[in-house]
């Protein structure tokens, strides 16, 4: 019996000394993760096949309802911030296709077309409205100061834009007058360059003292006067340092409210009479 019992004895233990073994804490690594490799099956050609035809139609039905259906198209067409211009210039102007793609249209081939046909436009923004429309939104130019030329006036922006010709002066508009034929400045400087001065004098006006201004009277490169609706006379000098010349002005003008002549060409020396 001893002889029978040995081998199953001995193969007891073996199955039990195998279990042992494979009960072992790996030696490196997350417990019971060691030899593992995450499962992936490769998609079905059919599934992915259909995926990208999905994808295809989607994309297709995109672009048509952007561009090929009714439902996206230019209606409409409005204007925004006139005030010397009508709405309806500014739409003539724009000449949006109406009836077209709202995405097809080319927002800045109109604003560049605006501002090439209507100069009194200083900036432009158009956009699309969606579902049907553009919107174009305008900013006008403002004038500085008019030129008389041929009994009419032409007016120029702070920049020095002639922009617009018209019959009558507008209010609060000083008027420019060259009288520069006998001095020095001219054949140095030319008269454009003496218009740029003085359009740049008027642009550094305060609002107050510019709508009161009359005329802008330019005697030589260093000799401009400022005359006012009332009568008084301001001497300007050249039109350097004229944010300080400004300043002192609008001082002046608190202060010595009976003065009929002010002069600011020098602003850390200026007078009164």
């Amino acid at each position: 019996m001893g002889s029978a019992a040995g081998p199953a004895t001995a193969k007891k233990a073996d199955d039990a000394g195998g279990g042992e073994r494979e009960r072992r804490r790996p030696s490196a690594g997350r417990p019971g993760l060691q030899g593992r490799r995450p499962s992936w099956r490769r998609p079905e050609p059919r599934l992915v096949l259909a995926g990208l035809l999905l994808l295809a139609v989607l994309g297709g039905f995109g672009v048509w309802v952007v561009y090929g259906s009714p439902w996206l198209r230019v209606e409409r067409a409005r204007a925004s911030g006139t005030d010397v211009l009508t709405a309806e210039q500014v739409l003539d102007a724009a000449d949006v296709p109406l009836g077209g793609p709202l995405m097809s249209v080319d927002t800045g081939a109109v604003e560049a077309r605006l501002k090439k046909r209507l100069l009194r436009i200083d900036d432009v923004t158009v956009s699309r409205d969606w579902p049907h429309g553009i919107s174009i939104s305008v900013t006008e130019r403002v004038p500085a100061v008019l030129m008389k030329e041929k009994g009419r006036y032409v007016e120029v922006d702070a920049g020095g834009v002639r922009f617009a010709t018209v019959s009558n002066a507008p209010a609060g508009v000083p008027v420019l007058h060259l009288d520069v034929a006998d001095s020095p400045s001219l054949s140095r400087f030319g008269v454009d360059r003496l218009r740029r001065e003085a359009v740049t004098v008027a642009g550094d006006l305060p609002p107050a003292v510019h709508r009161e201004t009359r005329a802008i009277k330019v005697s030589s490169y260093d000799s401009i006067t400022l005359e006012l609706r009332d009568g008084r006379t301001v001497l300007w000098g050249s039109s350097e340092r004229g944010g300080a010349k400004a300043r002192v002005l609008t001082a002046l003008l608190k202060a010595a409210k009976d003065a009929d002549h002010f002069d600011v060409s020098a602003p850390t020396a200026p007078a009164v009479s």
